[in-house]
């Protein structure tokens, strides 16, 4: 993935004269330790990194543990943070080699070991959660720690674990804290991140200090951070509008972003291109509407993007036409090939082929508050609808129920976020559409399986083009999922904030140690 581009909107600090109230001329010295005050209505599924894999809860990983490698703003590559140094120990990239920073310690005091490092992973695919990040590490068959040193074992090559280690999978949990067999369900979290998890309630909020042990990549620790968690976006909009917020990171209504204005003095805003995107995914299970693959297909011949992304949300996403989002290597248009426009004539022939019964009734589920999620299942309901081929009962469900309702093959379509766990395109193959994928939705094909394997048996990550392009081309063909759109990333603060443009850049790190105030 390319480094994410960025174009800032308004960067607008009003510095009045007189009649400018005296704390907004106050120093950024002496404003260091008021609190910073982020909403977001990205909710955590957990704070154990073991029962956790999505952007909320990484979110909050990124700040409260750290990882033994890391991204910095708009890179490309893994850098050390809880390492000295990583590197692959053989040309054959089965063998993964990091030797521990000797200054950490976690918040109780106590140093951290690379038996902690061991024990971090070993028990993520241990616990193996049902919506954890597990199958991140399909490749890792085992780890090893002796004095400061932490060695991977991989069952196949695999050019992409670097990057792996570097997101919320790759937290380092104390290890007399967290169980070795199952999750940890108190309201605690023991790393040695840039902030300390002072207090936290589900759905309302998370209390961040600076902590003053930490030793890695980050320079500053930071100023202290309130996070708010909003029910859904119009919740947030009310608190924005009402100024008991400084930052906004996600996501406020698309009507709202649409109409930001790059001449208001009260705001910042960052427009930034993101590798996120949403995905309509089809359980293929035997007893699914959708286990035939004519089926999946005749429903991508319906979906009309343009549409979508226009009524739904106003232009601040775009159409999406291929797994892999533009502007990563290996992008392509399949669906845009094989399905140009809607078509029901080829929709209804590949139903009459199939031999199902018309219109084919399925469930289709969507979380409520993410968004304009609720306006979008409206819209595509409309769409799949309308020519009487497919009847959909669609419903919205909290966002940790609705994890498990998928994962457990509750539903039989649902639309779904997905934000890039690190800036590769390997990050939309093997969580998305491999055999096991975090999806659940019961896909598994060899060509696939095959393709992804060879992309990540290459060091050279831009000769992986053309091998991510006929996996998107066998992904169009079988439609384990349809890509719907790809969004750009939007955060809003006042105009007394700083580092909102480091905040969240496509590399599956949320920095809130970079806002200050000015």
């Amino acid at each position: 993935m390319r480094s994410v581009r960025l174009w800032i909107l308004a960067a607008l600090l009003v510095l009045a004269g007189v009649g400018v109230a005296g704390w907004q001329l106050l120093p950024a010295k002496e404003n260091g330790n008021r609190t910073i005050t982020v909403g977001t209505t990205d909710d955590v599924t957990s704070l154990d990194p073991a029962g956790a894999y999505d952007a909320g809860s990484w979110a909050l990983f990124s700040n409260v543990f750290q990882s033994l490698l890391t991204f910095e703003p708009g890179g490309a590559k893994p850098v050390p943070d809880a390492a000295k140094n990583c590197a692959f120990t053989d040309t054959g990239l089965r063998t993964y080699r990091c030797t521990l920073r000797d200054d950490l310690t976690f918040a109780s005091g106590r140093k951290v070991t690379a038996a902690d490092v061991k024990f971090s992973f070993d028990r993520i695919r241990l616990i193996n959660d049902e919506v954890g990040p597990a199958s991140l590490f399909s490749t890792l068959d085992s780890v090893d720690a002796s004095g400061p040193t932490v060695t991977f074992r991989l069952s196949s090559p695999d050019a992409t674990f670097p990057f792996k280690l570097a997101t919320g999978a790759g937290s380092i949990v104390d290890s007399t804290r967290y169980p070795g067999h199952s999750l940890r369900t108190d309201t605690g979290a023991d790393g040695t991140g840039p902030y300390v998890l002072k207090t936290y309630t589900k759905g309302t909020k998370a209390v961040l200090a600076p902590n003053p042990r930490y030793e890695g990549a980050v320079d500053d620790p930071g100023r202290p951070v309130v996070l708010r968690y909003y029910a859904n976006s119009q919740a947030l909009e009310a608190a924005w509008k009402q100024k008991r917020l400084d930052v906004v990171a996600r996501q406020l209504p698309p009507a709202l972003l649409a109409g930001l204005s790059p001449s208001d003095p009260a705001q910042r805003v960052t427009e930034a291109d993101s590798a996120e995107t949403r995905n309509l995914v089809l359980n293929v299970r035997a007893r699914s509407p959708f286990h035939d693959p004519r089926v999946r297909r005749a429903l991508a011949s319906l979906v009309d993007r343009e549409k979508l992304v226009d009524r739904t949300y106003k232009g601040t996403t775009e159409p999406l036409y291929g797994l892999i989002p533009a502007g990563i290597t290996g992008h392509a248009t399949s669906f845009f090939d094989d399905y140009p426009k809607p078509d029901p004539g080829k929709a209804r022939a590949l139903l009459t082929e199939a031999g199902v019964s018309l219109p084919v009734r399925f469930t289709y589920g969507f979380a409520e508050g993410r968004g304009a999620a609720g306006e979008e299942a409206a819209e595509l309901e409309r769409q799949l609808e309308r020519d009487g081929l497919f009847k959909v009962t669609a419903e919205g469900f909290e966002w940790t129920d609705f994890q498990k309702r998928y994962a457990a093959g509750g539903l039989d379509a649902w639309a779904v976020g997905w934000v890039a766990d690190y800036p590769d395109a390997d990050t939309f193959g093997a969580p998305l559409v491999g055999t096991g994928n975090s999806m659940k939705n019961g896909y598994s094909d060899k060509d696939v399986d095959r393709l992804i394997q060879e992309t990540q048996e290459d060091a050279d990550r831009s000769r992986t083009a053309d091998a991510f392009q006929r996996l998107q081309t066998d992904v169009a063909r079988d439609v384990p999922l349809i890509p719907l759109w790809q969004r750009k990333e939007y955060v809003i603060s006042t105009e007394d904030i700083s580092g909102g443009e480091y905040l969240s850049d496509g590399t599956g790190v949320f920095r809130l140690w970079r806002l200050s105030w000015l």
